[in-house]
């Protein structure tokens, strides 16, 4: 097997409607245009052999790299630091022009900052996961590739006079490959264009540093918005960046993460794709981003989640899927690239994702708790949003009470889980308070009804006397750190005995060294083979658990010790293993959202705790 970088040796650069990843090396092993969810151009994380790439590094034997974001955007600097000198590979993508069909623009830049280096960049291009064969033109200013209904442009950044960048060659399988050599001072470099019909063109250097400038302003002027002024200041802005990143502009759906296939346990089949726009995900985002003070994104969120409200329909597993593509569309059959071997060998690759179809019960919460704080923030949803939502709750009447997949997407048949319940409970809640904020007519006595049904089922057959916490599943003793969330949505108490003894249990059984297990795959078959790391979004609500509870000491030791855990860039993969290695898709928004929340709560604490020591 060859070998392949680290997930966590990564960064992830970006226009808004795409990304793509940067290894450690300079190369480009995760690009798909011209949207997260379209079929990839460069794909070799998933097969090296296969995939497609983009590479710029030093031809020198040896060299050493070091990432970093330029200050306050989402601009890659990756530092080749060689015998002969020190280079530069400057990523970015400018926020893409022109809605949906726009033109997408990876730009390279290569410059010496320090003595001499020689830089090779070569561009092997895959179209359709690999499927789909190219033509290729070289010109003297770049080359064309050609795969039907998707084209590459690529072209030279150079000035006119210009010979130090080589014309591109072509190698024998449709690839080209360019060379330049460059003293201290000296820039140059290669920008590729999807979505455009152009020839290749010479981009003089003082246009890609024009370029290079708008997307700093952008990124800075976007970022300066943010209303958090605490301990965590580049973390939360960091992640905050990140997800803006993973942000579809068109519509304001947020991808879970922007790949697919990368394994939960190297070699294992838990390999899944997650570009795509969850309920769940979308709705935690909007009360992260309204709390930060991204209004916009926040309404974007919310706008995007109404619609899907509205277009509610009525489908066996409810009226809103748990996911759907970033432009609404609910199509996300799950298909299997043949012939992929997978990352380091986990197979298989799997495009779409089959538990589309799942019933979760757990987003109607989600989604009505999302509506009530943009509403307590001022993001209206209007009349036809309204009857929307007693629409959704007329059908959560009739369904609360049956077996469901549940939030992790297992695939061990439907089952009584606690969090699905304990998130129809906050479903009717957040609506009887809308209803009362604004008078609207509903069928509040009703939905009053059941959300106390819940809550009296949940104290019945959720809390188990055997292990004294909360559980899973009725009937089953498994613990499961969802329910950490019980008491950040207001159902418990942190000081009910209850919920210290919840806490306890969780703490004996599912944290190791304050990284949080989702649940134990041993003790809950969930119809997949395998183990998997522990969850980051757990650890990060395992300190906001800690700190409602007034247990700030260990809140914070908590974080930051999983703030150890983070890649070079602050960047965070969905979970990790034993060894510290980053595994899942990458990088992935709930973790980010659930940092900022545990930062901005814990931050609050120690400065409530502050201040009560200081009136002593």
């Amino acid at each position: 097997m060859s070998e392949y970088p680290l997930i966590a040796d990564h960064g992830l650069i970006g226009d808004l409607q795409t990304s793509a990843l940067v290894s450690t090396d300079g190369t480009i092993d995760w690009f798909c245009s011209p949207r997260f969810d379209s079929p990839s151009i460069f794909g070799s994380l998933l097969d090296e052999e296969r995939g497609g790439h983009f590479s710029a590094r030093p031809r020198a034997d040896a060299f050493d790299a070091k990432q970093l974001y330029f200050p306050d955007t989402a601009i890659l600097v990756t530092r080749f630091l060689t015998e002969e000198g020190v280079g530069e590979l400057v990523d970015f993508m400018p926020v893409a022009e022109g809605g949906a069909h726009g033109t997408h623009r990876l730009v390279r830049l290569v410059r010496c900052v320090r003595g001499r280096i020689e830089f090779d960049i070569e561009v092997a291009p895959r179209f359709d996961y690999g499927r789909m064969p190219h033509t290729l033109t070289v010109t003297d200013d770049g080359a064309i590739f050609d795969a039907g209904g998707t084209t590459l442009t690529m072209s030279l950044i150079r000035d006119a006079d210009d010979e130090r960048l080589a014309r591109a060659e072509q190698t024998g399988a449709g690839d080209v490959k360019a060379s330049v050599v460059l003293t201290q001072g000296e820039e140059r470099g290669v920008v590729l264009e999807t979505g455009t019909h152009g020839q290749p063109r010479a981009i003089p250097v003082a246009d890609a540093r024009a370029l290079f400038d708008g997307t700093a302003r952008f990124w800075q002027d976007w970022i300066s918005q943010s209303a958090y002024s605490g301990r965590w200041r580049e973390e939360v802005e960091r992640s905050a960046i990140t997800l803006k990143l993973m942000t579809y502009a068109p519509t304001g759906g947020l991808v879970a993460a922007p790949t697919a296939g990368l394994p939960e346990q190297v070699g294992g089949e838990r390999n899944w794709d997650y570009r795509y726009t969850w309920v769940r995900d979308s709705s935690f985002s909007v009360n992260t981003l309204v709390k930060l003070g991204f209004r916009d994104e926040a309404v974007a969120f919310g706008r995007w989640l109404r619609d899907r409200v509205m277009e509610a329909d009525g489908s066996p597993t409810g009226p809103l899927n748990i996911m759907y593509r970033i432009d609404g569309d609910p199509n996300l059959s799950e298909e299997v690239i043949e012939g992929w071997e997978g990352y380091r060998g986990s197979y298989p690759v799997r495009i779409g994702n089959g538990a589309a179809g799942q019933l979760q019960l757990d987003i109607y919460g989600e989604a009505l708790d999302a509506l009530y704080h943009a509403d307590l923030a001022g993001i209206e949803f209007g009349q036809q949003g309204w009857l929307a939502i007693c629409r959704l709750l007329e059908w959560l009447v009739d369904n609360w009470d049956q077996p469901e997949e549940g939030i992790w997407e297992t695939r061990g048949g439907r089952k009584a889980f606690t969090y699905g319940r304990l998130m129809c409970w906050v479903a009717f809640d957040r609506a009887i308070r809308l209803a009362a904020r604004w008078g609207r007519p509903a069928p509040v006595d009703r939905w009053r009804t059941e959300r106390d049904a819940i809550y009296d089922q949940i104290m019945e057959h959720g809390w188990s006397a055997e292990r004294h916490a909360f559980v899973q599943q009725y009937g089953e003793p498994t613990l499961d750190a969802s329910l950490l969330k019980m008491v950040q949505v207001g159902f418990i108490s942190a000081h009910d005995p209850m919920w210290h003894d919840t806490m306890a249990a969780m703490g004996e059984e599912l944290v190791s060294d304050s990284l949080v297990y989702r649940y134990d795959p041993a003790a809950s078959p969930d119809g997949l083979r395998g183990s998997e790391g522990t969850f980051s979004l757990c650890t990060f609500l395992y300190v906001d658990a800690l700190a409602r509870e007034g247990r700030l000491d260990e809140a914070r030791l908590t974080f930051e010790q999983m703030l150890t855990y983070a890649n070079h860039l602050g960047l965070f993969a969905e979970e990790i293993a034993p060894t510290g290695e980053q595994l899942g898709n990458f990088p992935q928004a709930f973790t980010h959202l659930a940092l900022i929340d545990a930062a901005m709560i814990l931050n609050d604490r120690l400065d409530e705790a502050a201040s009560r020591n200081r009136r002593k």
